[in-house]
């Protein structure tokens, strides 16, 4: 598809009035694994769909796990596992502030990097917990709302409510009861439960990937490469060939859009491995295969929401029979631009771009003014390029199952455009074209629980039935920072906002030192494992606090006991008994045993290339056995070993000679 200049000046036209602008988030939250019944809520709506693996997870998305159910989310490297009956929000994602709000359940986070300057908060009902270190976290809120236990395995971090403030430190817990004055009580962490066990699996499987050897470790979605593909040496570098896929398969063909703010049109896949190689990198067509061309393993990952370039205008939908607003795009090459649909500044724009590809001294402006054609090199492609119409798009409909080829003759046609000029509808922020009678969602009882936050996070989204008039005066272009404000000032409050109480000022505590962060893609000693932190937590004069509520001896959603706590009964709603654990629906994603400890050195290239220092040696994990077994003890009824037996010879003698 040869464009000629005048077709090029408007793509340059259409970028140059986005640098300068605010930029979105470079980070963004994936759910990679899910058992039982999850749910999700995208933000500024009020209905709640089954969630989808490789949705992409940002501000103000809410998940629901349901009872004996559990879930697995990414956020570059750090990883957040959500147990039975768990209701989760995003109150903040963005690059300095992670911030969450868990009204109830379980919430397990293992951190492997944080910058000095990154925000890293849970808030509950009672109190803000704020992590400062690297290590492994869990947090589990009681239903009482009351009552909530926080653990820290390595690392610290801070909690604060009620007025008040102490620090933990590796290897305690802390059951913090109350509302607007809290009680606490700060133990030795208890042994791991089969809930941490676990996440240890899954943590164990991470830290083993082959891919590492050639992604970065902020890549989200990496991990799930290892089990559907293989990673082979080409003129790009190494790069990574799926296999099992359906003949003709190409990139961006299974799946479909979702309108996620404040990326506008984003490609949600259906393959279980579907999320790294739809964001990041590039896609080339070699060897006749299709091979996914992974970034610089030294640049930080920078997400996008698709790497295509779209085509479409003028005649272009007419001449596939798909009508004048059909749409069509083509999957991005190795080092070939990638040109934002949303607001971004020259840095933002830069980074995308050489963190996703090799581009040698780039520079938007330069780049764009020198194009006289454009011609992407996986047009030729067979089935590479492939056409919807508006209402298909808009309304989340599957892409294989609408889509039609686009021919060499309608491409010779066709515009090169900065987005898909299609307006999104309802069915496309829910990511479904039809949401479903009824799902399992949070109480509202709990979804209406002030909570605690030392962080004051972001207002609330705003709702798409107020934006949606907007998004329509300009098809496929996100609205903007000021064009958000004024409609969220005339917009009516969302119907079910956060309460946020704000955490009063609390004593300062003196934080623990803690090391300087790893390189990035280095593993991480495990809990037990890191020298012990030595300052004590701040402990304040204050009377006896209430027991501690105690779950019942084999909780649905596991929690753990503080000592020297007495007994409560169960409470009266919660089954005395539990269902046994449910069935994995996919299994654990360890390496295949027959891949080699340390894959072969890549030869040197003529072109550049993107595959790591080829000297890296092979990683192995530190941590302790899973499921670890106490030594065995003796039985108090077990019976003492009988005293050796008595010569009978020797007592006569004796008795002889008296």
């Amino acid at each position: 598809m040869m464009m000629n200049a005048r077709l090029a000046l408007l793509l340059i036209i259409s970028v140059v009035p986005f640098l300068g602008q605010a930029d979105p988030p470079t980070r963004i939250g994936r759910i990679g694994y899910m058992t039982g019944s999850v749910s999700f809520q995208p933000a500024g709506v009020d209905e709640w769909v089954p969630a989808l693996p490789n949705r992409p997870i940002t501000t103000g998305d809410q998940i629901w796990v349901d009872e004996g159910a559990r879930a697995e989310m990414h956020v570059g490297a750090t990883a957040l596992r959500l147990g039975s009956q768990t209701a989760f929000q995003f109150l903040n994602l963005d690059d300095q502030t992670a911030q969450i709000q868990l009204s109830t359940g379980s919430l397990s986070v293992h951190i492997q990097y944080l910058d000095t300057n990154q925000i890293f908060e849970v808030d509950t009902p009672n109190l803000a917990f704020s992590i400062y270190s690297l290590g492994d976290y869990r947090i589990d809120v009681q239903p009482d709302s009351q009552t909530t236990v926080v653990t820290v395995r390595s690392g610290a971090g801070d909690v604060t409510g009620g007025g008040q403030a102490f620090s933990l430190n590796q290897g305690q817990q802390a059951s913090v009861v109350g509302d607007q004055s809290i009680n606490y009580n700060v133990y030795d962490a208890p042994p791991p439960d089969w809930w941490d066990s676990w996440c240890l699996e899954r943590e164990v499987r991470e830290e083993h990937s082959p891919s590492l050897r050639y992604v970065h470790a902020d890549m989200t979605g990496y991990v799930d490469l290892d089990d559907n593909g293989d990673w082979r040496n080409s003129p790009y570098g190494e790069v990574w060939v799926p296999r099992d896929v359906p003949g003709g398969w190409a990139p961006y063909h299974y799946g479909h859009w979702s309108w996620i703010d404040p990326w506008g049109w984003t490609w949600v896949d259906d393959a279980a491995w579907g999320f790294a190689p739809f964001h990041y990198g590039r896609w080339a067509y070699w060897n006749n295969n299709w091979a996914w061309v992974p970034g610089p393993l030294s640049a930080t990952p920078v997400y996008a929401p698709a790497l295509v370039a779209w085509v479409g205008g003028g005649d272009f939908g007419a001449s596939i029979s798909l009508g004048a607003a059909a749409v069509a795009w083509v999957p991005l090459g190795p080092r070939e631009v990638y040109v934002p649909p949303y607001q971004v500044s020259s840095s933002y724009a830069t980074r995308i771009n050489v963190s996703n590809t090799v581009i040698t001294n780039f520079n938007v402006t330069n780049i764009y003014n020198n194009v006289t054609t454009v011609n992407y090199v996986n047009e030729r492609v067979p089935n590479a390029v492939v056409a919807v119409s508006a209402q298909a798009m808009g309304s989340a409909q599957s892409v294989h199952e609408v889509s039609r080829p686009v021919s060499a003759q309608a491409l010779s046609s066709a515009q090169v455009m900065r987005s898909a000029q299609v307006a999104p509808q309802r069915q496309a922020v829910l990511g479904r074209p039809s949401a479903p009678a009824s799902v399992p969602h949070p109480p509202a009882a709990v979804t209406s629980r002030p909570i605690v936050a030392k962080t004051t996070p972001p207002p609330p989204p705003v709702p798409f039935a107020s934006r949606q008039q907007a998004l329509q005066a300009h098809p496929g272009v996100p609205l903007n920072t000021q064009q958000m404000q004024q409609i969220r000032r005339s917009a009516p409050p969302p119907a079910h906002a956060v309460v946020i109480k704000q955490a009063p000022p609390a004593p300062q505590v003196v934080k623990p030192a803690v090391a300087p962060n790893p390189p990035r893609n280095a593993v991480q000693a495990r809990p037990g494992q890191q020298p012990a932190q030595t300052a004590a937590p701040a402990q304040v004069n204050k009377p006896a606090p209430p027991p501690a509520y105690r779950p019942p001896a084999q909780p649905v959603q596991p929690a753990y006991h503080p000592p020297a706590s007495p007994p409560v009964e169960p409470p009266a709603n919660r089954p005395a008994t539990p269902p046994e654990r449910p069935e994995e629906t996919k299994p654990a994603n360890v390496p295949p045993a027959n891949r080699p400890a340390t894959p072969p050195e890549r030869r040197e290239e003529t072109t550049p290339a993107n595959a790591p220092p080829p000297n890296r040696p092979a990683v192995e994990s530190t941590r302790p056995p899973v499921n670890p077994t106490p030594p065995p003890q003796a039985s108090r009824d077990q019976k003492k070993a009988p005293p050796p037996q008595k010569d009978k010879k020797t007592d006569d003698k004796k008795t002889t000679e008296k």
